[in-house]
């Protein structure tokens, strides 16, 4: 097992003709992370990113940070055997926060909702928040569904965009709203990828 993970996540279902599960982090899903990260129109919308998406070296040292880390749990999020994108639960400013990313190829088929489900059966720790950029309305949806409340708001340096950016935080208090079957609103094609503050 990698470092800094917990046992593998069984947590495996199906959405439609989808099977969908969550699994500690291979290194064969780094390159795949970091052509996500690459992604300008994503990176634009998750906003609290890398500043220098395209620097591989600062890339590397990130994951072996955030890999090597007891404290943070990183799960890739697998959809019909193809890993599209990753969500982990870290320590920020004494707080437990967690962050996602799907792959822009994958936005509008509910995979970002479907696998917070799975990862907050997993990660039980309460109060659980997340932040999200105002315009990133895809994601504040995916966090309201799986019942996070806006608890706080503000502005802050998005070093994906080069500006100050007001951003929501929202906090989960008990377990989620929904079950990972339960019915839920037509998806966004906007993105669904939450913001994460360093590591």
């Amino acid at each position: 097992m990698l470092p800094g993970a917990a046992a593998a996540v069984a947590r495996c279902f199906k959405m439609g003709s989808m099977d969908l599960f969550l699994r500690p982090v291979a290194p064969t899903d780094l390159p795949l992370f970091f052509a996500h990260q690459r992604d300008p129109v994503a990176s634009h919308m998750a906003a609290f990113g890398s500043a220098t998406p395209d620097d591989r070296a600062a890339f590397d040292a990130h994951w072996a940070h955030l890999l090597g880390d007891p404290n943070i749990v990183v799960r890739s999020i697998v959809a019909n055997a193809e890993v599209v994108g990753h969500m982990l639960a870290f320590e920020f400013m004494g707080e437990r926060e967690l962050s996602y990313w799907v792959d822009r190829a994958h936005w509008g088929r509910g995979i970002a909702t479907a696998a917070l489900r799975c990862f907050l059966r997993e990660q039980t720790h309460r109060p659980l928040h997340a932040r999200a950029a105002k315009d990133n309305l895809a994601s504040i949806r995916v966090l309201q569904r799986c019942g996070f409340v806006v608890c706080d708001e503000g502005i802050a340096l998005a070093e994906a965009r080069g500006v100050p950016t007001e951003e929501f935080v929202f906090r989960l208090d008990g377990h989620e709203a929904l079950s990972p079957h339960s019915p839920h609103s037509p998806h966004s094609p906007h993105s669904p990828n939450a913001t994460m503050k360093s590591t």
